[in-house]
């Protein structure tokens, strides 16, 4: 299983979280059809954008809980006061992506920040 876990700021575009999908993935060198799943914090269930990114790649958004991601926040490799401030977890992306991914799970790099989207790809312990 691979996930694209996905931070924004308020209001970003479709365009720009394809954007930073597409920029994880090529550097990790990963085709967007390796995802199994695109995930995001509980305070981002309403951004628009994040679901019609899920929508224009037919990929399910999965919305990760505050109890959940503050299970996999010591895990993150990345750090944003505001994302602590706000969702609770260092990572938004990173922290969402790990806990859809479950047991096993790893990140194969700090987030990547795109403008006002980050993505960080997490995989199961048994993917390559």
């Amino acid at each position: 299983m691979m996930v694209a876990g996905i931070g924004s700021r308020k209001g970003v575009s479709a365009e720009d979280v394809l954007a930073a999908i597409e920029t994880a993935l090529e550097a990790h060198g990963l085709a967007m059809t390796a995802l199994s799943a695109l995930a995001t914090a509980a305070p981002k269930r309403d951004e628009v954008a994040i679901a019609a990114a899920g929508s224009a790649l037919n990929l399910p958004v999965i919305i990760v809980d505050d109890a959940a991601l503050r299970g996999v926040s010591g895990e993150t490799l990345s750090h944003s006061d505001l994302s602590q401030e706000v969702a609770g977890t260092p990572s938004v992306s990173e922290a969402s992506a790990l806990a859809v991914v479950g047991t096993g799970a790893r990140l194969l790099g700090p987030r990547i920040v795109v403008g006002p989207v980050t993505c960080a790809i997490a995989i199961s312990g048994d993917a390559p």
